[in-house]
């Protein structure tokens, strides 16, 4: 989440009044994130009593012909019981709206906090959260391709170019050649399902040991169950800066999947490989963020060096972290 476009008051109120949600409160930028613009909306209600939101508007790296695709699958994980939000529709039926020329979204506003320092209980309950998505989302009628596969994101980074990759930090443009030789040996045929690809801690709320909600499913896409466990794996099993991992959490996370979702023996012997995959990931489109964020955004820049560190520690390591 982040704020690239700023709305004045008014443009918020007569977008507010085209949903059946009361007036308008107040509104508050979310400066969170790299990819759209949000903010936490207050309305008085439609009855009377108070509600909030967040309202979102789709800014990069999110093709607008997509949002049936991601708005729809909120709707279908809420509805199976879920903890993800739903979208709420206009007085008109519609999930999303155009303003100015950018589509928007109102989406339910979940209570809970993001753990900044998950402990191995809401380690093993976001295992077992996200167990439930992929089963979940097993007869969801839409489909949409990982456009952030291994080739794409070698891709982005041969875009970036040596020269800039080394501005952001000298051992970066290695990262080139480690992409190419990992994309060439990725596994294709493990059980797939849609993912959610980007589940961070920040993208998920919760209340104590229990997650309260999971958001922000706009790389949503299909593909191996197991990917997206790996993906969660290195985002969730490490300090901030990728030089630390946390056996306890990281076994929890998987335990906690098991728990809802037992994994084959095939997905078991490529997780150390799909960890690698999921590190490279963020290393492409944290690089990418960070040589194209304009100057003047509200935006915090995450270094990739962070994902290159993980990298590293699956490659040397991801046999026995997996075992």
């Amino acid at each position: 989440m982040a704020v690239y476009t700023h709305l004045g008051a008014e443009q918020l109120a007569e977008l507010v009044a085209a949903y059946d949600v009361g007036e308008l409160v107040s509104a508050k930028g979310i400066a969170e994130g790299i990819s759209n613009s949000n903010w936490l909306i207050e309305t008085s209600g439609a009855d009377g009593t108070g509600a909030r939101f967040i309202l979102t508007m789709y800014e990069r790296r999110i093709d607008t012909g997509d949002l049936p695709f991601f708005l729809g699958l909120l709707d279908h994980l809420s509805a199976k019981g879920c903890p993800v939000p739903s979208t709420i529709h206009d007085c008109a039926g519609s999930a999303f709206r155009v303003l100015d020329g950018k589509t928007v979204a109102l989406i339910e506003f979940l209570p809970g906090v993001s753990p900044t320092r998950p402990t191995a209980q809401q380690a093993q309950a976001v295992g077992a959260a996200l167990a439930q998505v992929h089963l979940a989302a097993a007869d969801f009628p839409l489909t949409r391709a990982n456009t952030l596969d291994a080739e794409a994101n070698a891709r982005i980074l041969e875009d970036c170019g040596e020269d800039r990759l080394a501005q952001i930090d000298p051992a970066l443009p290695a990262a080139l050649q480690r992409a190419r030789d990992l994309a060439a040996h990725l596994p294709s045929d493990l059980p797939a399902s849609i993912i959610h690809s980007d589940l961070f801690p920040d993208n998920v709320l919760m209340r104590g040991s229990t997650v309260s909600g999971m958001i922000d499913f706009y790389f949503a896409c299909s593909d191996a169950m197991a990917y997206d466990l790996a993906v969660t794996h290195a985002a969730w099993s490490f300090d901030k800066s990728g030089s630390c991992y946390d056996a306890a959490i990281g076994r929890a996370l998987i335990d906690g999947y098991q728990s809802v979702r037992p994994l084959d023996a095939a997905e078991r012997n490529a997780l150390p490989i799909l960890a690698q995959g999921a590190c490279l990931r963020f290393v492409a489109s944290r690089a990418e963020d960070w040589l194209d964020t304009p100057g003047d955004a509200h935006v915090t820049r995450k270094d990739p060096m962070d994902f290159v560190r993980r990298w590293d520690f699956y490659d040397e390591n991801g046999q026995q972290v997996f075992a």
